[in-house]
């Protein structure tokens, strides 16, 4: 027991599933080739990068190894004037795969900070916070978190400031919120809709922040919990919702909106994140929950049903003008509808907190009523069975009674003189002696 767990403890962390993927995609691995040398089955690679197991013992050191990115060879003094040796798969790392690449693939995706307003998708600041800080409140005061860089333990420089959860929530709920509801509209088509999928989804970071503090992508967490959110099924059965808003009056942006809400939710999603907000192929297919191919596959269907609406995009010279051109309609349609700005994040804080706060009530009442209308049926539950006896009725069509006849008053006469008799037989049987 204590080698497993000192073979444990000297494994690396593993990075979060949608890393692991991101990562094995990008060393041009396979599911089977990763089980193959784990030594495990494919269905198991897979819930290792979605997120519903975790490897471990030998199998997660072998694991991490295998999807730990190549480190790059610096050249030293000595060396001639040779660049920087980088390994091909540690190059598809920053870079989209030549096989996964679709036929109408740009050659570099547009820049995120081309969208509206806010960046939509700002690179993620290191972690704030302490992870463990969302538990403070339990526990007693939260320690302050480490600077990034700084070894545990080492001492603070002075004045050095650190950040709270909540100033890091709020960090990121100022620079992100305000782009990804203009994202969620064009998704969902609906302006209130997507002011309430963002907050919804922030209010759920809040509650999971010491797991969204340390994630890779915080905004990109959000974004997919607040896409998911909008694309629900179950907003159709909300009157409110039922119906897209109205479109932009002017054509070429009511022809775009009403070709982003024909296509098929999943090819709309794909298309929004790849030519709206730029992410890689790999990336986007890991927040869609799809392969690389299927989402290039979703990807060029979803870019041919656009260009029937916009001639403009079909006249495209090359796949890139194409994404540009795409990437800067989306752009422009964000920006020229108003939507609803979100409300402060100290609101969604204080709703997030509020409503974890409500559910947790509810679910001890609930607790407590149970137990109560159990105790209460122990109590009053008889300890025995006791067959009920049944009431009495009428019995009706029975036939009249039988047997012998109730006898007159000379039958009794007759029968009373016959027992006074000998019992041997008859008088003139018997002899009589003189």
């Amino acid at each position: 027991m204590t080698r497993s767990t000192t073979d444990e403890a000297a494994v690396p962390p593993l990075p979060s599933p949608k890393e692991r993927r991101r990562l094995r995609e990008a060393k041009s691995l396979s599911e089977d080739e990763v089980a193959a040398a784990v030594g495990v089955t494919r269905a198991t690679v897979r819930s290792w990068e979605t997120g519903r197991t975790s490897p471990r013992g030998r199998k997660r050191a072998l694991y991490a190894k295998l999807i730990a990115p190549e480190p790059t060879v610096k050249p030293t003094a000595k060396s001639t004037a040779k660049p920087t040796v980088v390994t091909a798969k540690a190059a598809a790392a920053g870079a989209r795969p030549a096989a996964d690449r679709p036929t109408a693939e740009p050659a570099a995706a547009p820049a995120a900070t081309d969208l509206p307003e806010a960046p939509p998708l700002p690179e993620a600041p290191p972690p704030p916070s302490d992870p463990r800080a969302g538990a403070g409140k339990a526990d007693g005061p939260s320690r302050a978190p480490e600077a990034p860089g700084r070894p545990s333990g080492a001492a603070e420089a002075p004045g050095e400031r650190h950040t709270s959860p909540a100033e890091a929530f709020d960090e990121l709920y100022a620079r992100t919120a305000p782009g990804l509801v203009r994202q969620t509209y064009l998704l969902s088509g609906r302006r209130a809709l997507a002011r309430e999928s963002v907050e919804r989804a922030f209010e759920l970071a809040w509650q999971r922040w010491p797991e969204v503090a340390v994630d890779r992508d915080p905004a990109g967490w959000v974004r997919a919990a607040a896409y998911e959110y909008a694309m629900s099924p179950w907003h159709r059965l909300r009157r409110t919702h039922r119906h897209p808003d109205a479109p932009p009056t002017e054509p070429g942006k009511r022809a775009l909106f009403d070709a982003l809400l024909d296509l098929p939710p999943a090819y709309r999603r794909t298309l929004l994140l790849y030519d709206g907000v730029g992410l890689d192929l790999p990336e986007t297919a890991a927040e869609t929950e799809a392969s690389t191919p299927a989402a290039a596959g979703r990807l060029m269907t979803a870019r041919a049903a656009v260009a029937e609406r916009l001639p403009e995009l079909a006249e495209a010279d090359s796949p890139a003008e194409q994404s540009a051109l795409l990437h800067d309609r989306l752009g422009g349609l964000a920006r020229a509808e108003h939507v609803p700005v979100p409300r402060p994040a100290r609101a969604v804080r204080t709703g997030s907190e509020n409503k974890a706060r409500l559910w947790t009530r509810a679910a001890v009442a609930g607790v407590a009523l149970l137990i109560a209308v159990t105790g209460l049926t122990l109590h009053t539950a008889p300890t025995h069975y006791e067959q009920p006896i049944s009431p009495p009725e009428r019995v009706g069509g029975v036939p009249p009674r039988g047997g012998p006849q109730k006898l007159t008053a000379q039958d009794l006469k007759l029968q009373k003189s016959l027992g006074e008799q000998l019992a041997h037989g008859p008088e003139r049987l018997v002899p009589e002696l003189r």
